[in-house]
């Protein structure tokens, strides 16, 4: 899968983007807050995925413009298809999605059609930092591979609230307990759904990822990465998320209620769970050193990028965000190595990157517009 062309125009302060991308290497160059993170954070909105950087809707316009588009042509195994997305203000809320010509009812619809993983610095926090972000990381990799699963969990999250909002109000005496039954039956079938896939996620992503963390570290080390559940003592070879998994999660919710009730939250479910990651056996987040991080982060993103190309039979489009100068020469070069036959966008501030023997095209960015 590659883009074979890209216009922007009034996304943050790019102005008047047209460019035929190389189908192998894209090097976009220039100094800082000139706009080359807007025009991969343009990119990865036409996967229809949320912007990378939590931008809100009224900040993807230019703050002197007032309207906003993105069209993003690409070709897979089967077809080239064009995706359109457009915003103005004042209705910001109201964005224009188009695939093939065909009006979407949202950007979430442009998902499953092109495929893309963005490797940015904040993913380099990926193995130190919170279970949240690692459940992020899970729920958009799932949901790359399988489309339904992106509004189960977002589903789920608007229920966990709800079902918060109820517990403080029973501690506060203005409801009653057994109104949690009719959140709890909703909350066990998601939750055990959730579960489920992302166990069987987590367990290809550790074959693969612990294959190339053995290749990035000489053999010397050996990575294993588990997916922990707050709900289930055992998940390997269940597969009736519907009866068997959804009744053991909705028995751990009422055995539960009366903790949750007097901690006004609820404490155990797939927004508690974490994936968590061991190197030679120790606890990656207790022990681990800042490499050590880098290096398992690096490898759990190259591992998604492999996944998602053995689901769809076809290789993403990789988005390096200033990601390369980050790593010291042996990552980038293993990097590199890694991303071979992939299309790749890259943003740095000088072109001094590693692709040597690798053809492509270099960009200059200056003042949100293309200089040569």
């Amino acid at each position: 899968m590659h883009i074979t062309k890209l216009c922007v125009n009034g996304f943050k302060n790019l102005k008047n983007i047209e460019i035929y991308p190389h189908p192998s290497l894209n090097i976009f160059c220039g100094d800082n807050a000139q706009g080359k993170t807007n025009l991969i954070e343009a990119v990865w909105l036409c996967s229809g995925v949320k912007s990378f950087r939590k931008t809100k809707d009224k900040g993807m316009i230019d703050i002197n413009g007032d309207t906003m588009s993105i069209e993003l042509h690409f070709k897979n195994k089967q077809r080239e298809q064009i995706v359109t997305y457009n915003m103005a203000k004042p209705n910001v809320r109201e964005k224009n999605c188009k695939l093939n010509g065909v009006k979407l009812k949202s950007p979430s619809k442009l998902f499953g059609n092109f495929d893309c993983v963005v490797f940015t610095p904040e993913d380099l926090e990926l193995s130190k930092g919170s279970p949240e972000v690692r459940r992020e990381f899970l729920d958009l990799s799932v949901s790359q591979i399988k489309i339904s699963y992106a509004e189960v969990a977002e589903k789920y999250d608007q229920l966990i609230e709800q079902r918060n909002m109820l517990l403080k109000n029973i501690a506060l005496g203005k409801s009653q307990k057994d109104e949690l039954e009719v959140w709890d039956i909703q909350l066990a079938r998601m939750g055990a759904y959730i579960s489920l896939l992302r166990y069987n996620y987590a367990k290809k992503l550790n074959s693969l990822a612990s294959a190339l963390y053995d290749e990035i570290s000489g053999g010397a080390e050996k990575l294993e990465l588990k997916y922990y559940s707050t709900v289930f003592n055992r998940l390997e070879g269940r597969q009736d998320y519907k009866n068997d998994l959804s009744s053991e999660y909705l028995a751990c919710l009422e055995n539960n209620r009366q903790e949750d009730i007097k901690a006004g939250f609820t404490q155990k479910g797939v927004h508690r769970d974490d994936l968590t990651a061991f190197i030679n056996g120790l606890s990656a987040r207790g022990f681990a050193s800042q490499g050590q991080h880098r290096s398992v982060a690096l490898v759990m993103k190259l591992a998604q990028a492999y996944i998602l190309a053995e689901e769809t039979g076809d290789a993403p489009c990789i988005l390096l965000d200033d990601v390369l100068s980050e790593l010291d020469p042996s990552r980038q070069e293993f990097v590199v190595s890694k991303i071979d036959g992939m299309q790749v966008f890259i943003t740095c501030c000088d072109d001094s990157v590693p692709f040597e023997g690798r053809r492509g095209k270099l960009y200059k960015i200056k003042n949100g517009r293309i200089i040569s």
